[in-house]
């Protein structure tokens, strides 16, 4: 995995789990309160997906996923001396689009697991899994626009720009599967699309709630968009070298996929013998419909290859240079040094993690 020194020592001395931590509980009461506005079955539907209850509607403690998007919406709101509540509908509204996408994600995909547990689609059927996602993402317009004022109506469209970017990633990634090429400048920009766009609205929209103006929250953004990316990035790591006890994640899952992720382009963009004999099996994979059934072995050989053309290193040196763009942009915004020194920790967090 990549990893990344803190930038400073202030950054050392932040506590990460503690920023986390306050995102996820400032935001889940106002998330809870707008999933119970949906009708049944949808609410109990959209519970089970956030962990809330299990399968058969007992209460449950469910791994809730990292809440790095929470995080920073509300700490983003402290930029402009704010109170970090002043991020919490922000906070809220990004956690339920992410929650949208992954609800339609995991049915595209075919992803029977996500957090240890099955998928929506797996235990309630691909149709909840659609209307689910759909309300999700009309309940995150709800929470910013029932605000009624300027700086609601500034968050909402920001966060409608980058759903739609976030859908077009998906869209990119899923063509992507049925190409036997793809560039690496394709690939981040898809990534960028899928993964920077949404974080960077987290980064921004508790900042804009605050009353930043527009110069100031498109700083965030960039500082987001590239955080982002060097997010994606290690999860293209994880999604081919991840240790299955921590992602919650089938071994190899990105290859039983077929996905163009990042070590996979690099690799096959490389070059060399390792870069030719995986594009020759890839491109046999393409046309075989039993990819699902091959053995571990056949899955551990072609990530090797990768590994040997120089994927996986070439993934890892992105992941940091992507942290180091995010991080010199907040050099840009004027902000508390313990705001800016948690922005800085959160994003070394970002490429250290291990799920």
């Amino acid at each position: 995995m990549p990893t990344v020194p803190p930038a400073s020592k202030t950054a050392e001395a932040v506590d990460v789990t503690a920023l986390l931590e306050r995102g996820r509980t400032l935001a889940t009461p106002v998330l809870r309160a707008a999933v119970d506005r949906l009708a049944p079955p949808m609410d109990t539907v959209a519970a089970y997906h956030f962990g809330w209850i299990d399968a058969q509607g007992r209460p449950a403690e469910g791994d809730g996923g990292k809440a790095v998007r929470p995080a920073l919406a509300v700490l983003s709101a402290e930029v402009m001396s704010a109170v970090p509540e002043t991020g919490i509908p922000g906070a809220v509204a990004v956690e339920l689009v992410h929650n949208f996408s992954l609800l339609h994600d995991d049915l595209m995909d075919g992803d029977e697991q996500r957090r240890h547990r099955d998928t929506v689609w797996k235990v309630h059927g691909p149709a909840q899994a659609i209307l689910v996602g759909d309300a999700l993402f009309a309940l995150a317009n709800e929470v910013l626009l029932e605000l009624g004022t300027v700086e609601a109506g500034r968050a909402t469209r920001r966060l409608t720009t980058a759903t739609r970017a976030l859908i077009d990633g998906q869209a990119q990634d899923i063509s992507y599967e049925h190409r036997d090429r793809v560039s690496v400048e394709e690939c981040l920009e898809m990534e960028g699309n899928k993964t920077g766009a949404l974080l960077a609205c987290a980064s921004s929209i508790g900042a804009v709630l605050g009353g930043a103006d527009d110069r100031t929250a498109d700083t965030l953004e960039k500082y987001g968009y590239h955080l982002g990316l060097a997010f994606q990035a290690v999860d293209d790591l994880l999604g081919i070298w991840g240790d299955p006890v921590s992602t919650g994640k089938q071994t190899w899952s990105d290859l039983r996929q077929r996905k163009k992720s990042l070590p996979v382009v690099a690799a096959l963009a490389a070059g060399g013998p390792a870069s030719e004999r995986l594009g020759e099996i890839l491109a046999a994979d393409a046309k075989s419909s039993d990819v699902e059934n091959f053995s571990e072995e056949e899955f551990a050989a072609r990530a090797a290859l990768i590994e040997e053309a120089g994927g996986r290193e070439w993934t890892a040196d992105e992941a940091r240079r992507q942290h180091t763009i995010a991080i010199e942009a907040l050099d840009a915004v004027d902000m508390p040094e313990r705001v800016r020194a948690q922005f800085t920790a959160l994003a070394d967090f970002v490429v250290v993690r291990k799920r």
